[in-house]
């Protein structure tokens, strides 16, 4: 039985899910697919739905302290202004900190780069009860790193099934991985970057770069595509965001949260001492 909202007409992990044969270039930026809604009542939703997955969240930090060995790991992949840090802000954000591994991954350090490309990912995953959050992540090995020709397409090719079998040894060990990818249009980048151009509280957010990684765009729709087509798998499906409407990528992806959450069938732990003898301990303290 569900709980999901009435403004929603499809389940999200289900009409958001990646399609094999779908194509990047159809994605409708502006769109909000399976909601009903709009932006007017969309906070009152955000709400509401925080609510449920912080309460998710603390039974799933609670499992982790009792011995329960899961995890969840959300992976945020898209180019820069597509709502990635709103999603950390305004959705993650709702649950309990103690519980949250938080993780931006940029250029690699020099220390990174002397490691396999996988070796500080793994140094971020989430420990058991707890949820990672990945603001980019192991993907930029096949995106950035392809766009620019960073080594040779020998190694950047290998490594779309490297990454699947890592994903299946995380889901084998107990981690549940939902990877969302958000889509922008350029006309929304471009009005985003000039919204931090015009307001000095976010001149600390723009990077004169990334006019340069607009003009690559082509190439990082191709790179994306592939992405999409050879690790969108079972153990760990990509999920696709329309990310014009930051409301609406909010809504879509805490319900991916809960989705996921509530499939891990979590319960409370119970109590390892004695309730009652407590309890009479405590009136006569």
């Amino acid at each position: 039985m569900t709980d999901l909202p009435s403004q929603w007409t499809h389940e999200p992990h289900k009409i958001l899910k990646f399609r094999a044969g779908s194509q990047v270039s159809d994605i409708d930026t502006d769109s909000s697919p399976g909601y009903d809604g709009d932006r007017d009542g969309s906070a009152e939703v955000q709400a509401q739905r925080n609510e449920r997955f912080a309460g998710l969240q603390e039974m799933l930090y609670a499992a982790g302290k009792g011995g329960d060995s899961r995890s969840l790991l959300l992976v945020l992949q898209g180019m820069d202004t597509a709502g990635k840090g709103s999603i950390v802000k305004h959705v993650v954000g709702a649950g309990n900190p103690m519980g949250i591994r938080y993780t931006s991954f940029g250029v690699p350090t020099e220390e990174e780069r002397a490691h396999h490309y996988l070796w500080r990912i793994r140094k971020a995953l989430p420990a058991a009860g707890h949820i990672g959050v990945f603001d980019r992540s192991h993907y930029e090995d096949v995106l950035v790193v392809r766009v620019h020709e960073l080594v040779p397409r020998e190694v950047w090719e290998a490594r779309y099934d490297e990454i699947n079998a890592f994903e299946k040894e995380l889901v084998d060990s107990g981690t549940t991985v939902v990877k969302c990818a958000m889509f922008v249009s350029l006309d929304e980048q471009k009005r985003r970057l000039a919204e931090r151009l015009d307001r000095p509280d976010r001149y600390w957010k723009y990077n004169p770069g990334d006019l340069d990684e607009r003009m690559l765009w082509p190439a990082y729709q191709e790179a994306y595509q592939a992405v999409l087509d050879r690790t969108s798998t079972e153990h760990a499906p990509w999920y696709v965001i329309p990310s014009d409407k930051k409301w609406y990528s909010r809504l879509a992806i805490n319900e991916l949260l809960i989705e996921a959450l509530k499939g891990m069938a979590l319960t409370w732990p119970p109590a390892d001492f004695d309730v009652e003898a407590e309890k009479e301990k405590l009136a006569r303290a």
